[in-house]
């Protein structure tokens, strides 16, 4: 069996981004220290099986290039949980809107953007 262990996204604030991901989803801090080569801070914030590495340079980070059009880009992150309404009004405290809702097999989900315009699907097979 092959299962995903992290994934790496650029965030213009780490230590931020780790704050509302524990707040809404909750997760903690696993690591942290100097990211690649020594060229910023790298994050990890999950559970104990999986996270997502929270890459912050020491430069303010580029633009996002526009997600579902351009080969090898992040087009979303997606979670699932047990309970969709919490999540969802977690996602609202932090301070996020959220988008679009769907109701299909396999489940239930909606998707919001956080601060760094990565977007997340939050998804709910129960």
């Amino acid at each position: 069996m092959v299962e995903l262990e992290h994934a790496n996204v650029t965030v213009s604030d780490a230590h931020k981004t780790a704050a509302w991901m524990a707040d809404v989803f909750g997760w903690h801090i696993r690591w942290e220290g100097e990211g690649m080569g020594g060229v910023g801070l790298t994050v990890h914030c999950g559970t104990e099986n999986s996270y997502i590495a929270l890459y912050q340079p020491k430069k303010e980070p580029g633009a996002a290039v526009p997600r579902y059009v351009n080969r090898g880009g992040l087009n979303h992150l997606a979670v699932t949980v047990d309970d969709l309404q919490a999540v969802h009004d977690r996602v609202v405290a932090a301070g996020f809107t959220p988008g679009e809702h769907y109701d299909y097999e396999p489940g239930e989900r909606f998707y919001f953007h956080d601060a760094d315009g990565i977007e997340f699907e939050v998804v709910c097979y129960s």
